[in-house]
């Protein structure tokens, strides 16, 4: 496989305990759609449907697939600040130089914030069940009278 950018070919790189195509020019990566899910998981372990939508829309790239040649389309990663490119036919994704990592931390934040408003759900759940506790409403009532 050549690279999109360099045309300079990919050769195995260990990245983030996931082996994917690397680019030794640019160092930009070629990750199949399980090895970045693979990525992911490394720091979201809420399952794929706490994560949000992958690619919400997409834009033409002037980049190549580096399977099939088709061209890439380029979109804002799970809508952060974070652009790539993908093969519409599902061949993987191609992420510029240490994007891997940048994919990582917003993953760990999105963890946080997930387990933030779990915390807080739960919080609230407690505080509703103690105001619906009969000693609650007896003790609403007796001052009531």
């Amino acid at each position: 496989m050549k690279c999109p950018k360099c045309n300079v070919d990919l050769v195995s790189e260990a990245r983030h305990k996931i082996t994917v195509q690397a680019c030794p020019s640019c160092r930009g990566m070629w990750f199949e759609r399980k090895e970045l899910e693979a990525l992911e998981d490394e720091a979201f372990d809420f399952g794929e449907h706490a994560k949000g939508t992958l690619v919400p829309s997409s834009t033409p790239s002037s980049l190549k697939c580096p399977e099939c040649a088709a061209d890439l389309s380029r979109f804002q990663y799970r809508f952060y600040d974070l652009e790539m490119e993908f093969c519409e036919d599902q061949h993987g994704y191609w992420l510029e130089a240490d994007e891997d990592t940048r994919v990582l931390e917003l993953m760990r934040q999105e963890e946080k914030d997930m387990q933030r408003k779990l915390s807080v759900e739960d919080r609230w759940a407690a505080t509703l069940r103690r105001m619906r506790s009969g000693s609650l409403l007896e003790r609403l009532r007796e001052r009531l009278h």
